[in-house]
């Protein structure tokens, strides 16, 4: 009779709220991308919502549980060079939470997510209304948001692929694989 593999155990490691940030995040940009030529009504408002989303997650940052404080993720440069080194060797370490790479991955998403709300405010003030320079770097940080998105989630499949776990699901679920011997908690 063949022995059947116990599952790995699962760990609860993104919290609801940092999940339904995220996601809601995801559909603001989304919709606010969709809108920015036609449906200009709708622009705004969902810039301002995003703009919320990426407060309350700041706050988070600081104050949330153990996975979603920037304490538990944000590497120096040391960390990143080590581990951006190992990946190219295809010798990083699992990390539980998020790896050194990806830490930083939600620093410039972020970073660049109050970019593009800071410029969408400025556009609106007599200083800068209907000025064609802000609305060219509202527009490149815009793009520059979608890049990064895109390395976002190209990094999370792969790193998904090479680690043996669905990292989008584990964005759904919140769980991922438990700690192994060799991962990173």
């Amino acid at each position: 009779m063949p022995v059947e593999a116990t599952p790995a155990a699962a760990v609860r490691v993104w919290d609801p709220l940092v999940r339904v940030l995220h996601w809601s995040t995801v559909a603001g940009v989304a919709v606010s991308w969709i809108t920015s030529e036609v449906g200009r009504s709708l622009h705004e408002p969902i810039g301002w919502a995003v703009m919320a989303f990426v407060a309350v997650r700041l706050a988070w940052g600081l104050a949330g549980p153990r996975h979603a404080r920037f304490a538990s993720f944000v590497r120096g440069p040391t960390a990143v060079a080590a581990y951006a080194g190992q990946a190219l060797r295809g010798r990083e370490a699992r990390y539980v939470g998020h790896n050194p790479l990806g830490g930083w991955m939600i620093v410039a998403l972020l970073a660049t997510l109050c970019g593009v709300g800071f410029t969408g405010w400025l556009m609106g003030t007599d200083r800068w209304w209907g000025d064609e320079f802000m609305e060219d770097v509202h527009e490149a940080l815009a793009v520059l948001l979608l890049f990064l998105a895109g390395l976002h989630v190209a990094g999370a499949i792969v790193t998904g692929f090479k680690h043996g776990e669905n990292l989008v699901r584990a964005m759904v679920t919140g769980e991922k694989r438990a700690a192994q011997p060799g991962d990173i908690d």
